[in-house]
């Protein structure tokens, strides 16, 4: 992990993609937006905006396991949206396991009173958020450990 900039994480889904951000010195995730697009050239033009804005230095792609740690379905396409990213970006791509993230963002949510039409349009970025959050605390780890 870089000592300190910008990190953006993903997500991923079919139809939608949640993304939050981070600055690696103070290690804090924010969610950010939630892209709306089922076709590439859409969701690619509107990450391309956030990569012209943000300027990040890394890249996040939660990876989804099921709570058995067995492969889910869409990992598949969140692994080739990852390496989508690094394509087109140049940027480093870490996969971070997303396990439980939509569940812990949604009990997050309801506890700060967010429900119905607005939890739906915040749970993705929020997700988003949450797989950020476990990437900044793997790192944590990494550095205590060396």
């Amino acid at each position: 992990m870089p000592d300190t900039g910008t990190v953006l994480a993903f997500d991923f889904g079919e139809k939608r993609i949640g993304v939050a951000v981070a600055d690696t010195g103070v290690g804090i995730a924010h969610p950010l937006q939630t892209i709306h697009a089922e076709d590439n050239k859409t969701r690619f033009a509107a990450i391309e905006a956030l990569m012209a804005e943000w300027k990040p230095a890394q890249l996040i792609v939660g990876e989804p396991h099921h709570a058995d740690g067995g492969a889910h379905e869409i990992a598949r396409l969140a692994r080739r949206f990852a390496q989508r990213l690094e394509g087109r970006f140049g940027l480093p791509v870490t996969l971070v396991d997303e396990t439980l993230s939509s569940t812990a963002a949604e009990s997050r949510l309801h506890e700060q009173g967010v429900h119905g039409a607005k939890l739906k349009a915040v749970l993705d970025s929020a997700a988003a958020c949450e797989i950020m959050q476990t990437w900044l605390e793997q790192q944590r780890k990494l550095r205590i450990v060396r």
